[in-house]
């Protein structure tokens, strides 16, 4: 009889190792995209508001600044590029949050509160999916972007000349 690992092997033959970059890019990437894109489509005045509330100064440079870390460094991350330039300023977005917003919240990003008929209600989320994010661009600075990514065409280019 065939074991269970013996199957998963045949169906997913063993990749390069540098190949979990790719995953980890899509998912990393895609997730700053979609949080910039929010602060954006709902104005970046309303985020500043709530920077304003937090105590943070210069309400309205930093919610452009931090809608334009997540979109840009986002595809940076997504498309494999830069990402030794980009993991500063969105590790300092994610620490940032964490330590005013999601820190009082405990660890967990899941609060089940109650189920009613109108669905699951959720409490305020901890900073457990700050630290996956901050986890996963270390992972990617450290190791690489990988395979398919903008990085190895530039280093591609640099090592003809």
């Amino acid at each position: 009889m065939n074991t269970l690992l013996e199957r998963a092997t045949r169906l997913f033959p063993s990749l390069p190792p540098a190949w979990y970059a790719l995953p980890l890019r899509i998912i990393v990437g895609y997730g700053f995209m979609e949080h910039g894109y929010a602060k954006l489509a709902r104005g970046p005045e309303n985020f500043a508001g709530i920077l304003h509330a937090l105590g943070m100064p210069f309400p309205e440079l930093l919610s452009w600044a931090t809608v334009l870390i997540e979109l840009l460094g986002g595809v940076a991350v997504f498309l494999g590029a830069f990402i030794p330039v980009v993991f500063l300023p969105m590790a300092v977005v994610l620490l940032v949050a964490i330590v005013t917003v999601h820190l009082p919240n405990g660890f967990s990003s899941i609060k089940l509160q109650s189920v009613t008929a109108a669905g699951a209600h959720f409490g305020q989320p901890g900073y457990e999916t700050d630290l996956l994010y901050l986890g996963g661009l270390a992972a990617l600075l450290l190791g690489g972007s990988g395979p398919l990514a903008l990085d190895r065409i530039f280093t591609w280019r640099n090592n003809l000349q």
